[in-house]
């Protein structure tokens, strides 16, 4: 794996209309669209030693909060809890724990409600000796979280390589999607292969489906050369999934990609925008995707021509055209970016910016024609990478947050914002 970039370039929330012609980028010189959001914190379920939160929105309207959870000196917890439609917290589950786990700022567990009215979980569990050998762990639970399920590994290769960065969908007749990056292509050549033929050493973009049982189907390279470390992010529109990433091209640059789940195969990689950034390592920096029926965001963090900047394009329909993007962030952008839509069709986009002398998750409401909301401050932060990612849900008016606070304990935090205003 490529060492990490320093912090001013490596610092990233998690989840359309046909904007203007994908040219160039465009940023609204109009005045604030709408009120500033009121961000209130509210009660977060989670314990001390929290961190690395996740946010999943269920279809009946409730919120699924996860984390991980420090036992000790080397064992972890996966635990959960969810939000009613009344607005209580139930009490924190545990999904596994374990003293083995490969546990990392950028790359975290999450708890996702699937089709058939059960839950589904995936975590890292360390493969072999190596610094980034570990395997996906996908369990799941047909009793609200009480008990789990064996869990399923949906990479079949048993090398012991870097599998990691998962997107899990929830899919018809409670199957499961997995998109991951996928490092078995980075092993060394193994014994038969002509050493003559060049193998890849670049890592790739994965999928595969898992049914009510565990058994894998629709196994499939989605990109076979992509950065080694960024998130990846995924959703269903109407017309089927989409998964985001950051590509990795033959001279190092590093652009956000996006492929389609259509009639039973997915489509060729193509860009959201062309940034041309040019990066030898991976900046830790994934993109977010949000989809409501034919309507996309995606929202991403750029450094191209060392002009640090967060940005989201729309698409009207399901992703098969992108507009230009709009910038969102207001100046020292670290990435670490989330997107949801609102009913209007314009999206909320969440980021982290700072320097050395502290930071801030930020949000802003884009409008799919441009127009930028004023920016608000969800929390003061910590910008290392102890404070992880921020995330963010939407249910109906309001918008949930959760993110790190950095400390010695650590501590998952949460909060609300009214998004009412804009149906």
């Amino acid at each position: 794996m490529l060492v990490f970039l320093a912090l001013t370039v490596v610092s990233g929330c998690n989840r359309g209309g046909t904007g203007p012609s994908p040219s160039q980028s465009t940023a609204s010189h109009a005045p604030p669209a709408g009120p500033a959001l009121a961000v209130r914190e509210s009660e977060s379920p989670s314990g001390p030693d929290s961190r690395e939160p996740e946010l999943f929105v269920t279809s009946d309207g409730r919120v699924i909060l996860s984390w991980v959870e420090k036992r000790g000196d080397k064992r972890h917890a996966l635990r959960f809890a969810v939000r009613d439609t009344a607005g209580a917290w139930s009490a924190a589950r545990t999904v596994a724990e374990g003293d083995n786990w490969f546990v990392n700022w950028a790359d975290f567990p999450s708890v996702i409600a699937t089709s058939d009215g059960g839950l589904a979980a995936h975590w890292l569990v360390k493969s072999g000796p190596g610094t980034y050998a570990y395997d996906v762990n996908i369990s799941r639970s047909k009793d609200g979280g009480k008990t789990w399920g064996h869990p399923v590994v949906p990479h079949t290769d048993r090398t012991q390589t870097e599998h990691g960065f998962v997107s899990l969908l929830p899919l018809e007749g409670g199957r499961l999607g997995a998109v991951w990056v996928d490092g078995r292509a980075t092993k060394d050549v193994k014994e038969g292969h002509d050493e003559n033929v060049p193998l890849p050493v670049s890592m790739a973009l994965r999928y595969a489906a898992i049914d009510a049982d565990g058994k894998l189907s629709d196994e499939a390279v989605l990109d076979e050369r992509i950065c080694e470390c960024c998130q990846t992010s995924a959703a269903l529109t109407s017309e089927g999934a989409i998964a985001a990433y950051r590509n990795r091209s033959e001279d190092e640059v590093r652009d956000i990609y996006f492929v389609r789940r259509q009639g039973g195969g997915w489509s060729e990689p193509r860009a959201v925008h062309a940034d041309g950034w040019r990066i030898n390592g991976c900046p830790v920096n994934g993109p977010s995707v949000a989809a409501d029926g034919r309507r996309v965001a995606i929202a991403w963090f750029t450094g191209a021509r060392d002009a640090p900047r967060v940005k989201v394009a729309f698409s009207g329909d399901a992703g098969a055209n992108f507009g230009a993007p709009v910038e969102v962030d207001d100046g020292e952008a670290l990435g670490r970016v989330d997107v949801v839509l609102l009913q209007d069709g314009s999206a909320l986009v969440c980021w982290m910016s700072g320097g050395a002398e502290g930071g801030a998750n930020k949000v802003r409401r884009v409008g799919a024609d441009g127009a930028l909301g004023p920016v608000s401050v969800i929390a003061r932060s910590d910008v290392s990478r102890s404070s992880g990612f921020p995330r963010m849900a939407r249910v109906g008016s309001e918008a949930h947050f959760a993110w790190t606070q950095f400390g010695k304990p650590s501590l998952v935090r949460t909060a609300a914002a009214d998004v009412g205003t804009y149906k």
